[in-house]
């Protein structure tokens, strides 16, 4: 009976889904029909929902975006202040009118938000819903690109409790291809970090009396920052092909930054038209879009950037960041301020660094002593050990002048040094325990650990060895070692490399003749090693072999004791 009765419930379900269904369209195409029943609008705005049914809310939707799309242009903008409702009366019923669709196109943007960010809807209603507000950014600013849309579904996204993976996953691969979209997205991302910037140093001067919510408050910053890290490093590079005009822009995007929200008057539209993305020429594309990528890497660095993002940042700032920067000195604060805290977060920011030194004219007197001081034994097991070896000498690396002229007075000091004090014989003067390269006597020391491991029973040790053995007195004949081969190296690495070589089976000893004993007589002068002679070869009898059995104990004992 309980069977039967969930049966009658499904059914119920079903007949009262699919009724409500065809309610749906009838509602739709009743208001796409005529403005008579412009009250359906909205009843199929509450169907839009993060609670109602999938297939609700995609037919609600897909009524609504066929009514809302031809009247975008002609709807006034959402601020009351704007020049355009200034120019109309408030007793006018058709501008009345056209104020009231404006609400409740806004109020359908914010319910497609809420769906796309529910973890309820599945994924391929989050793509539709994608779809729909990508569409409205489109052409819901009069042919250009709605910014406050997109700013919105931005914001949204970054201050959202719930996963939105799927959501940056399926924003990236579909949109940051457009290049007016790259655009506003560095625009919205300076934006939010700048709010949350703001928002950190004023709850910093605040005693938090709850410290629950001084965790919390972490908790939702960390998470905001992790979403827009990710943003910033899939916004796509820009790419030689802006140079030969060969880019993709989602819509008539203008430089002004305000165009949604302040919509200027219809003979001014011809002004708005030449700030068009179409209008610029490539070159200036790329100039306006690099000042932008600048501007939101600046603010974000200038958040308090949890562990784990700091390093992702360290680590590819110099290749996906420096190169495409308007002014990359503009990192210096950043950069310096990482190579202050020491340990692994100073080595992963000695390679952009050294780009701003020497590439760029960053002054950074302290450096080499700084750089000196990181060579500790630690380092040779870190994670990056690989990328801080090979990028202190970087290809076309220029010490400056100012540096050579200290290492060569710190030679000179140590020559004069060296010619005064009395030479001990197996004394280092080298002083480990100095943190200045300059006092640290190296130069009045050797390389003498070089000769112990020249022998160094593992091979990729004893060949870097051999490496440094070779004549580096005249440059013009000798080239820079890789340290590639050897950097990358560990007690895992070679360990691996020595069980998967394929070590050649040869005898272990030779002998012209098979062997008839464990020992030779050459190996032990004046002894014999003949094999004792059973009962039947001696010939004798128990008694004799009885008499001559002490004699011959005693040999034996003698025999041993001499060996």
């Amino acid at each position: 009976m309980a069977s039967i009765h969930s049966e009658k419930q499904k059914t119920k379900k079903k007949k009262k889904n699919s009724s409500t269904l065809s309610h749906l369209k009838t509602l739709g195409h009743q208001l796409l029909s005529s403005r008579s029943h412009i009250n359906n609008l909205p009843l199929l705005l509450s169907y839009v929902s993060p609670s109602s049914p999938p297939h609700h809310v995609l037919e609600s939707l897909l009524s609504l975006q066929s009514f809302f799309t031809p009247l975008l242009p002609d709807l006034p903008p959402s601020s009351s202040n704007s020049p355009s409702s200034l120019n109309h009366s408030q007793d006018d019923p058709e501008f009345i009118y056209r104020t009231w669709l404006r609400s409740k196109f806004d109020e359908f943007v914010k319910l497609l938000i809420d769906v796309s960010l529910s973890p309820q809807s599945d994924e391929t209603l989050k793509e539709v819903v994608l779809d729909t507000i990508m569409e409205f950014v489109k052409l819901g600013n009069r042919g250009n690109f709605h910014s406050a849309i997109y700013h919105r579904f931005i914001y949204s996204i970054v201050h959202s409790t719930s996963p939105v993976d799927f959501l940056l996953e399926l924003l990236a691969s579909k949109y940051f291809k457009y290049m007016d979209v790259r655009y506003f997205t560095f625009i919205s991302v300076e934006k939010i970090a700048k709010t949350l910037d703001s928002k950190e140093t004023s709850d910093d001067k605040k005693l938090s009396k709850d410290g629950n919510n001084e965790n919390c408050s972490r908790e939702s910053t960390e998470n905001v920052i992790h979403k827009l890290h990710y943003i910033l490093s899939h916004v796509p590079l820009l790419e030689d092909s802006v140079e030969k005009t060969d880019f993709e822009i989602w819509s008539g995007s203008g430089e002004n930054e305000e165009l949604s929200g302040n919509q200027k008057a219809e003979d001014d539209q011809n002004k708005v038209k030449k700030n068009n993305f179409k209008m610029l020429s490539p070159a200036n594309i790329a100039k306006r879009i690099k000042l932008k990528f600048t501007k939101a890497w600046i603010s974000f660095l200038r958040l308090p950037l949890p562990l784990d993002v700091y390093k992702e940042v360290l680590v590819s700032l110099h290749q996906a960041v420096i190169p495409y920067l308007s002014n990359p000195i503009m990192l210096c604060d950043f950069l310096t301020r990482s190579y202050d805290i020491g340990g692994v977060i100073s080595v992963m920011a000695l390679s952009s660094l050294f780009i701003l030194m020497t590439q760029h004219g960053l002054e950074y007197p302290n450096f080499y002593e700084k750089l000196y001081a990181l060579l500790v034994p630690s380092i040779f097991m870190a994670k990056h050990r690989a990328k801080f070896f090979q990028e202190n000498v970087g290809p076309g690396a220029k010490i400056d002048s100012e540096a050579e002229e200290r290492i060569a007075d710190g030679e000179d000091e140590s020559k004069k040094r060296a010619d005064i004090s009395v030479r001990k014989r197996g004394i280092d003067h080298f002083n480990n325990g100095e943190s200045d390269p300059k006092k640290s006597n190296a130069i009045r020391s050797s390389l003498w650990e070089i000769d112990s491991l020249r022998h160094h029973y593992c091979p990729p040790v004893s060949r870097f060895v051999l490496s440094l053995e070779n004549d580096l007195t005249v440059r013009a004949k000798t080239t820079e070692i890789s340290i590639e081969d050897f950097s990358s190296g560990s007690y895992a690495t070679i360990f691996g490399e020595e069980i998967r070589r394929r070590v050649k089976q040869v005898p272990l000893a030779f002998y012209k003749a098979t062997p008839t004993s464990l020992f030779s007589e050459s190996e032990f002068a004046g002894w014999t090693f003949k094999p004792e002679a059973s009962k039947e070869e001696k010939g004798g009898d128990d008694e004799n072999e009885t008499e001559k059995a002490p004699e011959e104990s005693e040999h034996g004992s003698a025999k041993r004791a001499r060996t």
